[in-house]
């Protein structure tokens, strides 16, 4: 199932960085750091806990992947990984996606915390 108005759907070719048979690895193109890639399922699904339990498997074990070559080709210090389901999570494109996003020394000032500060004025808790 594919939707023509989602942006995922019909992702040029060259934006492909590699897949499988259901699943697409490419680059954000917005990214928060070098090598920030996204991994979807190709069934057009906006929650990726509504994905059957292979797909979402898929997803996961193609996301051990993607740190494997972005550890080989960016060498990152450390990495977020991630979903946001629903507007109110700030998910802007209605099709399940997985960000693998590499972290590196220094590129914000304190990191401690990480994912807790998707919600900042409950995240300082130490």
């Amino acid at each position: 199932m594919v939707s023509s108005a989602c942006p995922f759907c019909s992702l040029p070719a060259e934006r492909i960085w590699f897949q499988t048979d259901s699943a697409i690895v490419f680059l954000d193109g917005f990214p928060v750091s070098p090598g920030h890639t996204l991994i979807i399922p190709k069934k057009h699904i906006a929650s990726f806990m509504e994905l059957p339990d292979q797909e979402r498997q898929e997803v996961w074990n193609l996301a051990q992947r993607v740190r494997q070559l972005l550890k080989e080709k960016h060498n990152p210090d450390g990495f977020n990984f991630g979903v946001n389901e629903g507007t109110a999570a700030g998910q802007t494109v209605p099709h399940a996606h997985f960000h693998v996003i590499p972290r590196f020394n220094g590129d914000v000032p304190d990191p401690k915390g990480g994912v807790r500060w998707v919600v900042p004025a409950k995240a300082k808790y130490w």
